[in-house]
């Protein structure tokens, strides 16, 4: 499975999230995971510590020794249309985070159109850094979303300090000192788990 994680903004989890989809998918299977940005974001996490799978640019991709089962695929923030259009059409799944404040809202809605333009169905929207009750914020955009009837996964990602630390540290959250780096782990098993589901609808779709 080609996992494809993009977004026309920057500073929504887009590195966070592919670091922890890969990170998940080794559980399951070999999984590499291709930082395509040009800022490297996913390679200085790897290189602060220790992730359980290995992060290549995209000029090394072709040079790995080993087939692998699952690959993700970290994007630079902005693509243009063309560079969604050859992103999507290269991957099982393209996965859209953002965050839920408008101006995340507004590049998402910019992402969707065009990929309702070149006639892309097989995306997920993941809402991410979700702020702590009593926000609503959360909730709201969901319910925006969902009226939209936009592709969005059912889980969604909490906001914690635990992923700051984990970046910091060059792991996956649940190797971070934090008492909510076990939950912030689980929402992304949850996304995870929908992602397993998600790839194996496809294949019985073929």
């Amino acid at each position: 499975m080609i996992v494809t994680v993009a977004s026309f903004k920057g500073g929504v989890g887009k590195t966070t999230t592919a670091i922890h989809l890969a990170a998940f998918l080794q559980g399951h299977a070999q999984t590499l995971l291709i930082d395509a940005d040009p800022n490297r974001s996913a390679l200085g996490w790897a290189s602060r510590g220790q992730l359980p799978f290995p992060v290549v640019d995209e000029w090394r991709a072709a040079e790995q020794p080993r087939p692998y089962d699952h690959v993700v695929i970290d994007t630079q923030a902005r693509p243009t249309a063309e560079d969604l259009t050859v992103l999507s059409d290269s991957c099982d799944l393209l996965v859209l985070p953002t965050t839920p404040d408008i101006l995340a809202l507004d590049a998402l809605t910019l992402t969707v159109a065009h990929l309702n333009a070149i006639r892309v169905s097989h995306y997920r929207i993941l809402l991410v850094a979700i702020p702590p009750h009593p926000s609503k914020a959360g909730a709201e955009v969901r319910q925006l979303l969902q009226e939209a009837h936009l592709s969005l996964f059912q889980g969604g990602i909490r906001r914690y300090a635990a992923f700051q630390k984990a970046a910091l540290r060059g792991v996956p959250v649940y190797a971070v000192a934090d008492p909510k780096a076990e939950e912030a782990w689980q929402d992304y098993q949850a996304i995870g788990q929908e992602l397993l589901q998600v790839a194996a609808g496809r294949e019985r779709g073929r």
